[in-house]
């Protein structure tokens, strides 16, 4: 059964996770959004991707779960490079990737959310890095494109502490382009998206 939903409608691509409850990236995801992407690569009529989550988040997370499951450290860093691999597909897309998030975007949420090329917030949305917490460090990116994009100091501080921030603190530091109402976000998004689309050649 998918785990992701995809449909394109006047040249935008839009991807919904739909993995409840929370919209965990397992590899599975992972699989689906790199199958996505080569789509959004060639097809030409693809001007800009809209990607969101189903439900309560729009991703609170790796799938812990699957952790367990790993047998040695070369799986553990085949896993690493599954998420590294996708998410640098998704940030050198040729058309511009725009992540709707609501509710949550933590750990490899985050880090998905930071491989797109805009991000738009609902209201109160946390955001975090909390791999520490579990004794991890971010494995799909993070540790580069945080810093890059809210500054070094800021950055430690978010993965040291594991403490997340709200959307609007996120909005200050350049972490989002904009901070939506939830029950406007998407619509929000999609305008965004079809400016886009009218300026694709």
């Amino acid at each position: 059964m998918a785990e992701t939903e995809w449909k394109v409608e006047n040249g935008v691509a839009v991807i919904t996770l739909n993995r409840p409850p929370a919209n965990a990236l397992a590899r599975s995801v992972m699989g689906e959004l790199e199958h996505h992407f080569e789509k959004v690569y060639n097809d030409e009529a693809i001007k800009c991707v809209v990607i969101h989550g189903e439900g309560r988040f729009f991703a609170a997370g790796a799938d812990i779960k699957e952790f367990t499951d790993v047998e040695d450290k070369h799986e553990f860093a085949e896993l690493g490079k599954k998420g590294q691999d996708t998410f640098s597909k998704i940030e050198n897309a040729p058309k511009p990737v725009i992540a709707a998030i609501h509710g949550a975007a933590l750990g490899g949420g985050l880090e998905l959310a930071m491989a797109c090329h805009m991000r738009i917030a609902a209201e109160g949305t946390k955001l975090g890095l909390p791999e520490l917490n579990l004794g991890l460090i971010p494995g799909f990116g993070g540790t580069q494109r945080l810093p890059k994009l809210i500054g070094k100091a800021k950055a430690l501080e978010l993965m040291l502490t594991s403490k997340p921030i709200k959307a609007e603190e996120g909005l200050m530091f350049g972490l989002v382009n904009q901070v939506s109402k939830e029950e406007e976000l998407f619509d929000d998004v999609m305008a965004i998206a079809i400016i886009l689309r009218q300026k694709a050649r």
